[in-house]
């Protein structure tokens, strides 16, 4: 009989990591080619998952991926966001270019998430501060200054408060205001605690609204509404499942630097595989409704910072007329 552990793998939204765990035997995974370099400390990773096999893999949808992570944002360096904002720019600016999206193609930015709640509140931020101009080229096109596309956001709220599938909210939008591409920015769930709101994911495969925290529904992709969706994610939370199995891989290599024997001082666990131990924490802590969803206790902070940053690199990469070479001016 095959037992079925998908309800106990890791849990994580971010392709880099699903990766990492599919690539730790060390052996290439056929139809998933990566690179990645390092940009005045921000490490970016450019995945492309381009078969099925691949695909299967990761448990990604086949497409490419561009991961940018900045672990230093958690000092809360002004100029470092800045820098953030000027590489996140210029990868979208590429990224665009890869789907062919054209210079004067319009655009609908959709913030999914709850803002009243501060982890999922990422996308009414970024919604909040990016540049609308869809209303200029409507009512005044021809006052508009060479460099600007039609641009216009929503933030179409959460099926709890609203009573409507986000999804259909969306498609109705689309179907009125037909624009070329939508942009769609979510809060994610991820595998380890520095990423969160460290790490911006880009994809081409579309979002599911509700998907960092587990919730199914319908999706937001080419398929169902017509146009190319772009998806912008950043990791705000972690289950504490994760962070449980997380830190014995901590405590296993602190002792493994004073002792060989690390056996006697934590037993079993000591030979468990990841996935073992992860089933075994969600074995203990589901029954007591204690794996919870846990954010940093700077969430409020952090939340604002990434959101400025997105909010200020979509300006620069959708808009020719705004340099996506200093973005500094357009970050606060």
């Amino acid at each position: 009989m095959d037992l079925d552990l998908s309800a106990y793998s890791v849990r994580t939204d971010l392709a880099l990591e699903a990766h990492d765990l599919a690539s730790s035997s060390g052996t290439p995974i056929p139809g998933v080619h990566t690179s990645e370099f390092d940009q005045e400390g921000i490490r970016v990773s450019l995945i492309d998952i381009t078969s099925q096999e691949g695909s299967r893999a990761l448990g990604k949808l086949p497409g490419h991926y561009i991961t940018i992570e900045a672990l230093e944002l958690r000092n809360k360096d002004t100029d470092f966001q800045d820098k953030v904002a000027t590489v996140f720019a210029q990868q979208f600016e590429k990224f665009l270019q890869k789907l062919n999206i054209e210079p004067n193609a319009s655009v609908l930015i959709i913030g999914l998430g709850n803002w009243n709640v501060t982890p999922d509140a990422l996308g009414p931020l970024v919604v909040e501060n990016v540049m609308v101009t869809r209303h200029y080229f409507e009512l005044m096109p021809g006052q508009v200054s060479p460099g600007y596309r039609p641009v216009s956001s929503v933030a179409p709220g959460v099926l709890g408060t609203t009573g409507i599938e986000t999804g259909e909210i969306v498609q109705g939008i689309v179907d009125k205001s037909k624009p070329d591409l939508v942009i769609a920015i979510d809060a994610l769930a991820s595998r380890s605690l520095e990423r969160v709101n460290t790490t911006i994911q880009i994809a081409d495969t579309g979002i599911h609204p509700g998907s960092g925290i587990g919730n199914k529904r319908k999706g937001l992709t080419l398929e169902t509404l017509g146009v190319p969706v772009i998806a912008i994610g950043v990791p705000t939370v972690v289950f504490a499942s994760t962070i449980v199995n997380n830190a014995f891989d901590l405590m296993q290599n602190h002792f493994r630097k004073q002792t060989a024997n690390t056996g006697q001082i934590l037993g079993l666990l000591d030979n468990m595989q990841e996935q073992e131990r992860l089933q075994l924490v969600k074995e203990v802590l589901n029954p007591l409704g204690h794996d919870l969803l846990v954010t940093p206790k700077e969430i409020d902070q952090f939340i604002e910072d990434i959101a400025n940053i997105i909010a200020s690199g979509l300006n620069a990469a959708l808009h020719q007329a705004v340099d996506s070479d200093n973005v500094a001016a357009y970050t606060h």
